[in-house]
C-alpha cells in the first residue's frame, strides 16, 4: 500500500468502517417486504420481546466499544461545534469524482472480509439502484451518499463519521441500540435534555432538529444545493435507524417529513443490502457517471 493511503482503523476500534455496516446490515436482515423484492423491517407489534435476536450480545467487542464511544461524545454542544468547524465548508474544493477518488485513499488491509475500494462500494450501490430503473437523480444520490466519509482522511474518529443517528436536545429512544452507554454522556446529566421534546417542540419538523454529526449531515450540506428535497432525506437520513426502522421520534417530524421517509426507506435497501463479491468495472462505468455528475453538479464545489 502506498505510504499516503490512510488506513481506517487509525482512529477508532473497528477495523474498517465497513464492520459498522456489517453490524447494521445483520441487525436489520430479518425481514423482507410483503412484494418479496428486497429485504426489509417491518415491526410486527404483537412480537414479543424475547423472540427478537440479540444483536447487542452477539455484536463484536469492537462495536460495542464504537457504539460506546459514540453514545458518551456525541453531545448537543459538540455537534454544534462540528456543524460551525465544518459547514463553512472551505476545506478544499473538489469534484465528485474527485472526491471519490479521495475517499478512496481510506483503506484498510487488516480487513479481512472484503478487498473491495470505497469507489467499488459507492459503485455497487447506485447500480443497484439504476438496475432497477430509479431517477438518475436516485442513482446519483445512491453513488454519493457515503462522500461524507471523508470525515475520516480529516482527522475526526469513527464514532464521529458513522454509526446510527439520533436527536441531540432531547430523550434519547431506548430502541436506540446499546441506548444504555448514553448513561456517560454529559447531556444525561441536563435535564431539559431528557425530556420527550427537549429544545424542540412537537411536529416541529426534523429540519430543526439536529442530529448527531456525522457523514450523513455533512453530506447533506455539501450536496444539497444541487440535488432534489427528495434526496435531501436520503442523504441526511439514511442512518437515522431509530426512525425509519424502529418508528421512533415521530413526535418531532412533521407530516411533510412523513411523507418524505418513503425516500428514504426506499434507499436505504440499497444502502444495506447492495454489496457483493462482484466487483464493478470502474473504469467501464466511470463516463457514464461522469456525465450524470455534471448533470447536477459543476466540475469543483466546496468541501
Amino acid at each position: 500500500m502506498s505510504e499516503d493511503r490512510v488506513q481506517a482503523a487509525s482512529s477508532g476500534p473497528l477495523k474498517s468502517l465497513d464492520e459498522w455496516d456489517d453490524f447494521v446490515k445483520d441487525r436489520y436482515a430479518e425481514a423482507a417486504p410483503e412484494s418479496g423484492a428486497k429485504p426489509f423491517v417491518t415491526v410486527n407489534p404483537n412480537k414479543k420481546k424475547e423472540e427478537f435476536r440479540n444483536y447487542e450480545a452477539e455484536a463484536r467487542a469492537c462495536v460495542k466499544e464504537f457504539y460506546r464511544l459514540n453514545h458518551t461524545y456525541q453531545t448537543r454542544d459538540f455537534v454544534l461545534r462540528k456543524k460551525k468547524e465544518y459547514l463553512s465548508r472551505q476545506r478544499m474544493k473538489m469534484g465528485i469524482w474527485e472526491a471519490m477518488q479521495y475517499l478512496n485513499t481510506l483503506v484498510d488491509d487488516s480487513d479481512p472480509d472484503t478487498d473491495l475500494s470505497q469507489i467499488e462500494h459507492l459503485l455497487q450501490t447506485s447500480e443497484a439502484a439504476r438496475a432497477d430503473g430509479h431517477p438518475r437523480w436516485f442513482v446519483l444520490t445512491a453513488l454519493i451518499h457515503d462522500l461524507g466519509k471523508i470525515l475520516c482522511l480529516w482527522g475526526e474518529p469513527q464514532w464521529a463519521v458513522v454509526g446510527d443517528t439520533f436527536p441531540v436536545g432531547c430523550a434519547w429512544s431506548d430502541r436506540i441500540v446499546f441506548h444504555e452507554f448514553f448513561a456517560a454522556n454529559p447531556d444525561a446529566k441536563i435535564p431539559q435534555y431528557q425530556t420527550r421534546t427537549g429544545v424542540y417542540e412537537e411536529h416541529c419538523g426534523l429540519d430543526k432538529v439536529d442530529m448527531s454529526w456525522g457523514h450523513d449531515e455533512y453530506i447533506y450540506h455539501v450536496a444539497k444545493d444541487y440535488l432534489p428535497e427528495e434526496a435531501h432525506y436520503m442523504l441526511r437520513y439514511h442512518s437515522f435507524y431509530p426512525a425509519h426502522r424502529e418508528g421512533e421520534y415521530q413526535h418531532l417530524m412533521s407530516d411533510h417529513d412523513q411523507e418524505m421517509f418513503y425516500w428514504v426507506r426506499e434507499f436505504n435497501q440499497y444502502d444495506l443490502y447492495s454489496k457483493s463479491s462482484e466487483r464493478p468495472n470502474v473504469e467501464a462505468l466511470r463516463p457514464y457517471y461522469e456525465d450524470l455528475i455534471s448533470e447536477y453538479f459543476p466540475a469543483k464545489i466546496d468541501w
